[in-house]
């Protein structure tokens, strides 16, 4: 029953009173990122959501789009803005993805999204990360997002896919806080992000 209504009722009642709480930050951040990103303060990427559902996923922009001589974009490190950098460790660029949970694209718990390309490279098994729609912050998330690998953080997604509860999302909710508050598990290197996917024979 949690799983079919109650989760669902959650995210409504969540998303709708974080966007209200964090509406201040919310414009704030908007008009601090429009000047540093030249009118442009959000991200928007396709994403794979439930059952390889393609949405726009949308979050702060921390990042510019400067590319070198070949047109190329520059690396993470080298487009993260100051304010951006500050964002991403408090991991405020996520605080628009409530807007996603609102309209029924994703939930606030639950694999995280991740890129369109990576859809092919999945076992069959992580490939189950699907079956629920993706989370604002997930069990991966909280169990060392960036820090751990690849292959640790689908058995992470595929767990919480087999394990969704109320009591597991309260607790990872209380978790995610607690990392925020910490900024734990965020990568700080030169890279900033972490590397991507390839696939499972690497």
């Amino acid at each position: 029953m949690y799983r079919i209504f109650f989760k669902r009722l959650l995210d409504l009642i969540l998303s709708l009173l974080g966007l209200m709480l964090f509406l201040p930050l919310f414009l704030i951040l908007m008009l601090s990122l429009s000047v540093v990103n030249k009118g442009a303060p959000f991200f928007f990427q396709k994403r794979p959501g439930k059952h390889g559902k393609i949405f726009t996923i949308i979050k702060f922009k921390t990042m510019t789009d400067e590319v070198d001589a070949k047109g190329e974009l520059l690396p993470d490190f080298e487009r993260m803005t100051r304010i951006g950098s500050f964002v991403r460790k408090y991991s405020l660029d996520e605080i628009p993805q409530l807007i996603s949970v609102l309209i029924g694209d994703m939930s606030l718990i639950g694999p995280r999204p991740l890129l369109e390309r990576y859809l092919p490279l999945y076992s069959k098994e992580q490939a189950r990360r699907h079956d629920v729609k993706p989370g604002v912050t997930g069990w991966a998330q909280v169990n060392g997002r960036n820090s751990i690998s690849w292959q640790e953080k689908f058995k992470l997604d595929v767990y919480y896919v087999d394990n969704i509860s109320f009591v597991l999302d309260v607790k990872i909710i209380f978790m995610t806080i607690a990392k925020v508050f910490k900024s734990e598990g965020v990568n700080n290197s030169e890279t900033d992000t972490m590397a991507a996917f390839t696939g499972n024979s690497n």
